[in-house]
């Protein structure tokens, strides 16, 4: 683990993690699809603390017209870049394919949100290979195996992106008519069986450098990953994740909690009435805050954060910022992210250094020798 504070992110995406959370939610139904919506719950975990929040995404919803469960998003990264001048401090993590689509269109489309955020935005690697959102893209399945290999792929072609722009090519000279200089320019060329990149990135480096890269652990982890989410806290998980590379181990945890002098267990069993919430392969947590406080400061022991998904969002973040957060940092746990921090630091991750300078600044230091 690194020597970070305790990170503690939250997902914003619907109603909630409960499929029947919808029925308890504080909002118009035509919120949910709108700016007012995502305004809300990003400023709502901003004043909280949080350390990041997470937008989900994927090419087919998990929710059907028949039935309940979100039937339609905003493109998480337009909901990350909408969220950036809005916010301060927050991390802003949208979710973005690694598989299915090319990796130049990612590379710039978070870059460009990392720059309205002035460097507040990781990105979740999707690595799922589900062949319905293959159709969608009109690319060919491929296996969970091929998925990992295809991401990994399109990671490095990303950071490859990211660092094609050196952090001084922008010189906006006037006098000569100038906007960047060439030769801190760097073309990328990547062939690969999912697709192929030539050329530098569109627009210049993000201020990160390179963004936090996070991905799930389920089904492998695709190389280049900073912080692994995992749905487990037990030490063979953590060990897999950090021998596969990742600095960091976040665990995946559903909450819960007492709300308003009604108990978390008939919140929930309410809403189960309409749609059960199924267990699923992440933890869960249902009860009191104080209850949540000591399950997070013994997670702090053996992970690096967790991300919350809350059953109903409108009841559980605000409860959460209200009883857990303020706890956790008065214990010295938890620290939330100061306006101007950026996402690596917050983390504690190391500066991302550009690849070409390195090179460059290597190459004199031997020539000097």
């Amino acid at each position: 683990m690194t020597t970070a504070p305790f990170a503690i992110a939250i997902e914003l995406d619907g109603d909630g993690a409960h499929p029947a959370a919808w029925r308890a939610a504080d909002h118009a139904p035509a919120d949910l699809l709108s700016g007012r919506r995502i305004a809300a719950t990003v400023r709502a975990a901003e004043r909280a603390g949080f350390t990041a929040v997470t937008f989900e995404d994927a090419a087919v919803p998990p929710g059907t017209s028949a039935g309940s469960g979100v039937v339609g998003r905003i493109d998480a990264v337009q909901r990350a870049a909408f969220a950036a001048p809005l916010t301060s401090a927050i991390g802003l993590v949208p979710v973005a394919p690694a598989v299915y689509t090319e990796p130049f269109h990612v590379s710039t489309q978070l870059a460009t949100a990392d720059l309205a955020s002035d460097g507040r935005v990781g990105w979740i690697a999707d690595t799922d290979p589900d062949p319905r959102s293959a159709a969608v893209y009109g690319r060919a399945p491929v296996d969970a195996a091929e998925a990992v290999a295809t991401a990994t792929d399109a990671i490095e072609v990303v950071r490859q992106l990211w660092d094609s722009w050196e952090d001084d090519a922008v010189i906006r000279d006037a006098t000569t008519w100038r906007y960047v200089d060439r030769d801190r320019l760097h073309r990328v060329t990547a062939e690969s069986p999912r697709f192929s990149v030539a050329g530098p990135s569109i627009i210049p480096r993000p201020p990160q450098g390179q963004l936090p890269v996070f991905a799930p652990l389920a089904g492998g982890l695709p190389a280049g990953t900073d912080v692994a989410l995992v749905t487990s806290s037990a030490q063979a998980t953590r060990r897999l994740a950090t021998e596969a590379g990742a600095a960091q181990v976040w665990l995946e945890l559903e909450v819960a909690l007492d709300r308003a002098g009604v108990p978390a267990a008939r919140r929930v069993a309410d809403l189960d009435a309409h749609e059960p919430w199924a267990p699923g392969t992440v933890g869960r947590y249902v009860g009191d805050a104080a209850g949540l406080v000591d399950l997070l400061t013994d997670l702090a022991g053996q992970v690096d954060g967790v991300r919350l998904h809350p059953a109903v969002l409108d009841d559980d973040l605000d409860e959460i910022g209200r009883a857990v957060l303020p706890a956790l940092r008065e214990a010295g746990l938890f620290r939330s992210p100061r306006p101007g921090d950026r996402l690596r630091d917050v983390l504690g991750l190391p500066a991302a250094v550009n690849r070409h300078t390195a090179a460059r600044t290597a190459a004199l230091e031997e020539v000097t020798a």
